[in-house]
């Protein structure tokens, strides 16, 4: 009989902890998870569902707009935030039951409160002061967002906050040049806010493709958002109702409401960690081994408080991983290559594998596929609006090695193109596929010939 009074205790109720937790008591093990807030994590309660659906509602401006060029009429059109909000907190609830259902099909006890170590293998609830004991931890206690210190950073909103505005602004400052920032400036203009994006860098998303980065920018700016780059918020100061926010070159921009989205941190901090001598890094991200073990190898940890890519199907890819290294005696460390993702805003974006600057520096031979042109939907509408489908590949074993698109369903077409390249497809292979006619996708299989090489970074043009 174990001493134990569980097999895992799981800290965190987001993505990777539910994951791990349910799939391990449908295993038959004695599992409990603590949560303080809502099951469901910031994914579900307040990341990336709730804004896909305020995605879907900013993107019906340019539905209706293009609409009239293909024969519709309407009369006048008329945008309500708080039916939005309710229509989000509506489904955010029934997620969040979905969840508590899972757990409980799984028997897993939930404990709904903070938990802190007390020692290695010892866990105390903060709500009631109880304690339990579990052979095996997991923490998955996620991130948060990060809030740096400056005069008035009191009166801002971060990501957690902005799904529960009140009443919709009419105008916005965003600060921040990455996912949250970029698609909150899509969102809120596209429902009709005027938007200003602050970002210390020279464009937008750093670390992106250049295309993909230059190509969103320059469409952005377009529709009327204003992006200001290289410089930074000194400060933020109350005037009358708004607020001016005071950047670094002496600009002052006044607006109703200002959004900071300068990236997450880890939620490491608090649980007691020193207790059961659990090792954290300079960020305070807990340090883990290839198999996500901890300084303690009885504990565990995955997702954003790892700090290693913040990305919900990473904490649950790590949490499969954990769970057959743990439970099933099978050592499996995560892999991290060729993760696809996608940036929500208008155009879309969709990107894996290498940027074309990335494989100029890795590559002898590099050869560039691009396509840029306007949708059909588009030719009609008279949306000037461009796509673009972009292909990287080793012009030495042929591999296609990065795909990139901006432009409708990007993110779609990335998913799609993430097993592509997994399963490491040679252009040739490509070349050989049958297009799908009329599609945007058939660009994939139809650019023949490069458009211009790089031989040992040097590029040539055709």
């Amino acid at each position: 009989m174990s001493i134990y009074d569980y097999d895992l205790f799981v800290i965190g109720g987001g993505s990777g902890g539910v994951r791990a937790a349910r799939l391990a008591g449908a295993m038959g093990k004695r599992v409990a998870l603590a949560e303080e807030y809502r099951i469901g994590g910031t994914c579900v309660i307040r990341g990336c569902v709730p804004k896909k659906l305020l995605t879907y509602a900013a993107g019906y401006s340019e539905k209706f707009e293009d609409a009239k060029s293909f024969g519709w009429t309407f009369g006048k059109l008329h945008f309500e935030w708080e039916k939005l909000i309710s229509a989000k907190n509506q489904e955010i609830a029934r997620l969040e039951r979905f969840y508590r259902k899972g757990l409980e099909s799984s028997s897993v006890k939930l404990y709904e409160s903070r938990a802190v170590f007390i020692d290695a293998h010892t866990m105390q609830f903060e709500a009631t002061g109880e304690k339990i004991t579990a052979e095996k931890i997991l923490i998955a206690t996620g991130s948060r967002p990060r809030l740096p210190d400056f005069l008035g950073q009191n009166l801002c909103i971060s990501s957690n906050e902005i799904f529960d505005l009140e009443t919709l602004p009419k105008s916005i400052v965003i600060v921040g040049g990455g996912y949250i920032a970029v698609e909150f400036a899509n969102i809120f203009h596209g429902i009709g806010v005027k938007v200003a994006l602050i970002y210390r860098g020279k464009s937008i998303l750093r670390q992106f493709d250049e295309d993909l980065r230059r190509l969103l920018q320059e469409a952005m700016i377009a529709k009327g958002i204003r992006v200001v780059c290289n410089t930074l918020l000194e400060r933020v100061e109350k005037d009358n109702e708004q607020l001016a926010a005071i950047l670094s070159d002496g600009t002052i921009i006044a607006s109703d409401q200002i959004m900071l989205a300068l990236g997450r941190i880890p939620n490491s901090d608090n649980l007691g960690l020193e207790k059961a001598s659990i090792t954290v890094d300079a960020t305070n991200s807990i340090v883990v081994n290839r198999y996500l073990q901890t300084s303690v190898p009885h504990i565990w940890a995955i997702g954003d408080v790892t700090n290693h890519i913040q990305l919900t199907p990473i904490a649950i890819h790590e949490a499969m991983c954990f769970l057959k290294t743990a439970f099933e005696k099978k050592l499996t460390a995560p892999d991290y290559d060729l993760v696809a993702t996608a940036v929500f805003s208008r155009p879309e974006i969709g990107t894996v594998g290498f940027s074309e600057e990335e494989a100029v520096q890795k590559f002898s031979c590099i050869e560039i596929y691009k396509a840029l042109f306007r949708p059909m939907r588009n030719t009609v509408s008279g949306r000037n609006e461009k796509m673009m489908i972009k292909l990287v590949v080793d012009g030495e074993s042929r591999i296609v090695i990065g795909a990139h698109v901006l432009g409708p369903n990007a993110g779609e077409l990335a998913q799609l193109m993430g097993i592509a390249l997994k399963g490491q497809l040679t252009k040739d292979i490509f070349d050989a596929t049958i297009a799908i006619h009329p599609t945007a996708a058939e660009e994939f299989v139809t650019m023949y010939c490069p458009s211009y090489i790089y031989r040992d970074g040097k590029r040539q043009d055709n």
